[in-house]
């Protein structure tokens, strides 16, 4: 029974033509829309050049994604029929999406998320230094939107998802997932380590309020 439903499954995608399916390396991730203050803040603190400050490098530097997904929070109605529960949607959950950048030998790809997040959470970083100033330090939260500006939330983060032929034919499609309102969430830690080298790479976890389809 097992072969012949394995055979059958192969027969079915050899009509559907193997050749056609989607690969997974071939794929766009664009950051910009950063705040002017942001720029500045990471220019200032972090000496960050302006190509990274505005995002426009980070995104070539991405080396993993995950395409966005969403669930529904649900509700349990147990009376409306005898011995009948049934489900249903009221909250449509956006889950977090991973990033893997590249890290360059400037540093610059770690530092743009680590000033992101002091941005994010208000670090003062002129009260952080060493002396009188260090007692002085605080954190002040900025707004996600600022007077009806963007605030720390990045104006466009995108990923398009395409095929090694997308550049060449032109009935080539592709899949574009536009996050609304996204900013880094939290980073996962670094790992060094003596022996054999490998790329430094850090993972970025965006949070986001939704996402577009295009």
């Amino acid at each position: 029974m097992a072969g012949l439903i394995q055979n059958f499954k192969m027969s079915t995608l050899t009509k559907m033509d193997v050749s056609k399916l989607s690969l997974n390396n071939q794929y766009q991730v664009n950051i910009s829309g950063i705040s002017g203050d942001l720029r500045g803040y990471l220019g200032r603190y972090y000496d960050i050049p302006r190509n990274y400050s505005t995002g426009n490098d980070i995104g070539i530097m991405c080396s993993e994604a995950t395409l966005p997904t969403s669930s529904f929070a649900t509700s349990e109605v147990k009376d409306n029929f005898h011995g009948i529960t049934q489900q249903f949607a009221h909250t449509r959950i956006y889950i977090d999406s991973d990033f893997t950048f590249y890290v360059d030998q400037d540093y610059n790809t770690l530092k743009f998320f680590e000033g992101w997040m002091d941005y994010i959470s208000g670090d003062d970083n002129y009260l952080g230094v060493d002396g009188d100033n260090a007692q002085n330090y605080f954190k002040r939260f900025n707004y996600p939107m600022n007077g009806g500006k963007i605030g720390y939330k990045s104006g466009i983060l995108e990923i398009s998802k395409f095929e090694k032929n997308y550049h060449h034919d032109l009935n080539a499609k592709s899949l574009t997932y536009e996050f609304i309102n996204a900013f880094p969430k939290g980073m996962t830690s670094i790992p060094v380590q003596y022996g054999g080298a490998d790329l430094t790479k850090v993972t970025v976890q965006f949070a986001y309020d939704r996402y577009i389809l295009k």
